[in-house]
């Protein structure tokens, strides 16, 4: 296999893994097979997956580090999509089925409900991400500016944790596992940029 089709593949495959939950939903909604409360079911669900692939994209780095899986690298933008595809599906969700598209009431409830606020804010902020995510706006904005630009992922994702923490009130079992894991990400952000200033201060002695 060459290089080009080993990429093709791996493409490919993050592409499957992250259309398959939104078939699945849209399977069960099409089957009536949503629960008791399918508008509740498709929000927490589309929610939770918007979570779920801003970790994965967190990881990225990490996993290629530690195990060398340089492949995962290529497809990190792609994951990023997956996330903002979600949290699209998630908001519009909250639009059309809580808010019934009355944009003008919106306002007003996120003044009332800070979790909305909080996912509001979030949201906002990868949309930014997402508009420059091609090899284009790479170039325009140059690596160094895109990567810092793409570092608001970690305050995003902090934001989606708390923004599912308050959600749940009672069961905090999974917005914690998420918290964990963020946390540990974070942590090893920080102890590899230590490292890296370290090792940097000799050097310029």
């Amino acid at each position: 296999m060459t290089f080009s089709s080993d990429t093709r593949f791996h493409r490919q495959l993050v592409v499957f893994n992250g259309l398959l939950p939104a078939l699945l939903i849209l399977l069960d909604a099409w089957r009536g097979k949503l629960g008791a409360n399918p508008v509740e079911f498709v929000t927490r669900a589309t929610g939770v997956l918007t979570l779920v692939f801003l970790v994965i994209t967190l990881m990225v780095t990490p996993l290629r580090k530690i195990y060398g899986w340089n492949w995962l690298l290529k497809q990190r933008r792609l994951l990023g999509l997956f996330a903002f595809f979600y949290g699209t599906a998630h908001l519009l969700t909250y639009l059309a089925c809580d808010r019934d598209w009355h944009l003008q009431t919106v306002i007003g409830d996120v003044s009332k409900r800070p979790f909305i606020a909080i996912g509001m804010f979030s949201f906002a902020l990868m949309i930014p991400l997402a508009v420059t995510s091609t090899n284009a706006m790479i170039k325009r904005l140059g690596g160094q500016r895109w990567a810092q630009l793409h570092r608001l992922t970690y305050y995003i994702t902090i934001g989606g944790v708390l923004h599912y923490y308050i959600i749940v009130k009672s069961d905090i079992t999974y917005p914690l596992i998420f918290a964990i894991i963020v946390a540990v990400l974070i942590g090893y952000r920080v102890v590899a940029s230590i490292k890296k200033a370290r090792g940097a201060a000799p050097r310029a002695s």
